[in-house]
């Protein structure tokens, strides 16, 4: 499976779709282009295809065909389980209990239902990401309706308690929520051993086609529909299915569930092979996590003294691509939640970034990653002790390419300079997530080497130190810390 030059390590954001998956979704994209709920024979066929998708998904996590209802993917997934099994249960109390580390399709979920006169406990994990089991048992109150624990963090791998929080909401008979997404196809899942009612599973993290998901039901009583119309998935979820997308979606969950174990294996060995070199080869960086149970294939690691968006614009400058965990929504920008949770030191934590493994990737890959890794946070540190205290240029590009040209044409200048994320402040139109800096007092030279390389430049912008990208970026992560230790507290 190529991705063509890029080396991707970002597997817990997406993976691509298995060529075999690729295979059979093209004939609904053409000629078996019928609907389920069609009595012909050209709906019948599709039907046929949605009714093993539902036996193969069901298989890979011990459910029966009938308990699992699909989605358009994990967040609606976690929207129907959270949103569903509130306003399911709302004449029996209105407390629900979920942990701070939770994907923001359940704590906006939460959030939305705080509004609506619900009460949420927001629990908060150790140094490790993990929920104390006892706390969620101390959480608990007469009109406790729903928990809702993630399976595994989609930032840092670890596993929670699930199993044993699972036997105490069942013990109570509380409904309990599990968002499954990142750990579907990495790890084991018995939704049997987990006592979980709900259980929400995505089918573009393990290598089937965006556009479809999962969400187990044991009860249809524990959950009400939240969109209306005809009575398609039991009535729990209408609307005419992604045949495509589903059948995908199934096949692909036949094919993680086969390989699990020796992909299981290939994935840790790489990932300890990956910590291992760049714990050895690197100063200043801790493993996220390291000190609990955790999925195969992600790694976090928080590096000292450099800004993760800085350092992923290096990375992907190498045709390496990786997950920025300071900032990971594309348009907010904003901190992790999940980060400050952990009570990450306040020197490493804007240096986060997320490599998460699949079973294509190579050792020799991990060595590249490695080389470039090092590259990068040298130069980093190195433009950072040679910048402190003075005012900073930001050269910013049209394109990626222009930006990548920039770098190789300062080269060998004996400038100091550095590639580095755009500010936000800094956006030019359509122009490129990457830019350059250098000390002001070298801006001319830089503009005019890079205008004898030939490179287009979209414009420059003077910062002074205080208000440098990186310094505003740690003022705006700690406040963010406080905002969310302010809402645990209360």
């Amino acid at each position: 499976m190529s991705h063509a030059k890029e080396l991707f390590l970002d597997h817990a954001a997406t993976t691509p779709v298995h060529p075999d998956v690729a295979g059979l979704m093209l004939p609904f994209f053409g000629n078996h282009f019928g609907i389920p709920s069609s009595p012909s024979g050209l709906g019948q066929r599709s039907k046929r295809a949605v009714d093993e998708a539902r036996s193969r998904v069901g298989s890979l996590i011990n459910a029966s065909p009938a308990e699992i209802v699909f989605t358009s993917g994990g967040t609606e997934a976690n929207n129907l389980a959270v949103l569903g099994a509130a306003f399911a249960g709302r004449k029996k109390g209105n407390h629900i209990v979920t942990t701070a580390v939770e994907h923001a399709s359940v704590l906006n979920a939460c959030r939305h239902l705080e509004t609506r006169g619900f009460r949420v406990s927001v629990l908060p994990v150790d140094d490790q990401g993990r929920v104390d089991p006892g706390q969620v048992r101390q959480s608990l109150c007469d009109d406790t309706i729903l928990i809702s624990v993630m399976h595994a963090s989609n930032e840092t791998g670890t596993i929670q308690p699930v199993e044993e929080i699972g036997a105490m909401a069942r013990e109570q008979g509380i409904v309990f929520h599990c968002d499954a997404v990142q750990s579907a196809g990495r790890v084991l899942l018995d939704v049997r051993a987990l006592h979980v009612d709900l259980l929400s599973i995505s089918s573009h993290k393990l290598y089937g086609p965006k556009g479809a998901g999962a969400l187990f039901v044991a009860n249809q009583d524990a959950i009400e529909p939240v969109i209306f119309g005809s009575g398609q998935e039991q009535g729990i979820r209408p609307g005419t299915l992604n045949v495509p997308c589903v059948a995908g979606f199934g096949l692909a969950c036949s094919i993680v569930q086969r390989d699990l174990e020796n992909n299981g294996v290939l994935m840790a060995s790489l990932r300890e092979s990956l910590e291992q070199q760049v714990v050895n080869r690197i100063t200043g960086v801790k493993i996220n996590g390291a000190g609990a149970p955790r999925l195969p294939h992600i790694s976090s690691l928080s590096f000292l003294g450099v800004s993760a968006d800085d350092l992923a614009a290096h990375l992907d400058a190498a045709n390496i691509v990786v997950s920025s965990r300071y900032s990971p929504g594309i348009e907010g920008h904003e901190m992790s939640p999940a980060l400050a949770a952990l009570g990450i030191e306040r020197e490493y934590a804007s240096g986060t970034i997320r490599l998460s493994l699949g079973w294509e990737n190579k050792e020799k890959q991990i060595r590249r990653t490695l080389e470039s890794l090092a590259g990068a946070i040298e130069s980093l540190r190195g433009f950072a002790a040679a910048s402190r205290g003075k005012d900073v240029t930001m050269f910013t590009f049209p394109d990626r390419e222009s930006a990548i040209a920039a770098q190789e044409g300062l080269s060998g200048s004996g400038l100091v300079f550095s590639l580095a994320a755009r500010p936000r402040d800094l956006a030019h139109g359509s122009c490129s997530s990457m830019a350059l800096a250098c000390l002001s007092k070298d801006h001319t030279k830089v503009g005019t080497l890079l205008g004898e390389s030939g490179v287009t430049i979209a414009g420059m912008h003077k910062t002074r130190d205080e208000d440098r990208p990186m310094k505003k970026k740690e003022r705006e992560f700690w406040d963010k810390v406080e905002q969310i230790k302010k809402g645990l507290r209360s």
